[in-house]
This record gives C-alpha cells, sequence and structure tokens, in this order.
C-alpha cells in the first residue's frame, strides 16, 4: 500500500552557474510530497490500525529531520563562496550548507536520502519511503524515486 504526505516549506536558493534569473538570490514555496510503501497494519487496539503509518507521524519525522531545518534558511552551496560569506556577515541568518547546487533535483536527492534513514531507522521493514517529490514551483519539480 502507498500514502502520501504533502507539506510546504519557504526557502532561499540560487543556482551560480545559471543563464537566467536563478542565478540571483531569490526564495521558493517548496511543497515536497512523501510517498511511503509498507504493510496495512492489522492489530486491533493499536492507534494506527488500518493504516500504513498515521499522516501525523509522517509529517512529525519530516519536519523534525528535514522540514524545519530547510523552512525559511536559505539553502546555499558550500562552494558559492561569494554567497556564503555575505550569509556568515548576517547574524543569527538561517543558512544551509550544502555540498552541492541547491537545484530542484539534488534537492530531492538530498531529502530522499534524508528521510529513507529516518522512515526505515523508525519503523524497520514494516515502511520505506518509495518516493519522493519536490515542488520548486506549481508547475515544476523533481522526484526521486526508490530503484
Amino acid at each position: 500500500m502507498l500514502i502520501t504526505r504533502r507539506l510546504e516549506f519557504d526557502a532561499g536558493h540560487r543556482i551560480p552557474d545559471h543563464k537566467s534569473q536563478c542565478r540571483h538570490l531569490h526564495g521558493h514555496r517548496y511543497a515536497i510530497e512523501i510517498t511511503l510503501a509498507g504493510d496495512i497494519i492489522r492489530h486491533d487496539g493499536d492507534p494506527a490500525n488500518g493504516m500504513v503509518m498515521d499522516f501525523s507521524e509522517v509529517k512529525t519525522l519530516a519536519c523534525e529531520h528535514l522540514v524545519d531545518a530547510w523552512d525559511h534558511a536559505f539553502l546555499v552551496y558550500a562552494g558559492d563562496l561569494p554567497v556564503v560569506s555575505f550569509l556568515a556577515s548576517l547574524s543569527g541568518h538561517k543558512t544551509v550548507l550544502l555540498d552541492c547546487v541547491p537545484t530542484v533535483e539534488n534537492l530531492a536527492q538530498r531529502a530522499f536520502s534524508i528521510l529513507d534513514a529516518v522512515y526505515r531507522d523508525n519503523y524497520g521493514k514494516h515502511l520505506r519511503l518509495e518516493r519522493l517529490r519536490l515542488y520548486e514551483t506549481p508547475n515544476c519539480w523533481a522526484e526521486a524515486i526508490r530503484e
């Protein structure tokens, strides 16, 4: 059975080598869809009876391990030295340093890697992250899919 939970967050980034507008500092209202595969729990008395996982738990784990860290942060490539220096000069600025350019493709791949371990470690063989879709805009997204 597949279940999906959608969450939204705001973050800034820039694509330093981009030839158009995305080379400038800007932000997005990102949406992330987390699709989990698992068996339906069938244990009388279990609060999750009839579910793969309670959607509130999907959200709690995603927020704790990813969304809260990225929300209202600037996602910056550590190799983008002028921006790294600028953001470091802003006292208390929420910056997430990445070892890759923060394209939606790279962010989706990173998010999948982070959350795959979270759901697996919390629920074992019962549950696995199957797909993660990250929307940069309502019309543009990237998907990381379990192979």
